[in-house]
């Protein structure tokens, strides 16, 4: 009969063990991310580096005949670090036994927006022309 326990107990270890191994993709999701840009900053007459400041460096930047500069930048929306949300994934994940991780690593890998911000700049390093589109 103490065997018996004692293999009910390695049982029940092992799955919360396992449990606890297996929570984390979805934790470690909503606890990353990227953090939004404040947009505002990226209007017309914002010189280069004010834009390049709050985007980083351009994915794709190409010379104008005129002297300027047409470049692309990219950026995420809705994908901003949420302890709140890791803390709610690790929960469920205990109390489901990881099966939490199923429903939830899709909903954090769905989570936010790509977007290409395209910015022309003249010959003096200022945005005359800005188009923000959703890339995925």
């Amino acid at each position: 009969m103490c065997r018996l326990r004692f293999s009910t107990w390695s049982r029940i270890a092992a799955v919360l063990a396992l449990a606890l191994w297996s929570s984390g993709c979805s934790v470690r999701m909503a606890a990353s991310g990227t953090d939004e840009p404040n947009l505002a900053v990226c209007r017309i007459s914002a010189s280069m580096t004010e834009i390049e400041r709050e985007l980083g460096a351009p994915v794709r930047s190409r010379d104008l005949p005129a002297g300027g500069q047409e470049c692309i930048y990219e950026y995420e929306l809705g994908n901003a670090p949420s302890p709140g949300r890791a803390a709610a994934h690790a929960t469920l994940d205990v109390l489901s036994f990881g099966l939490w991780e199923l429903v939830g690593t899709p909903y954090e890998a769905i989570g936010g927006s790509k977007y290409q911000l395209i910015v022309v700049y003249d010959a003096e390093g200022r945005a005359t022309e800005i188009i923000s589109r959703r890339i995925d």
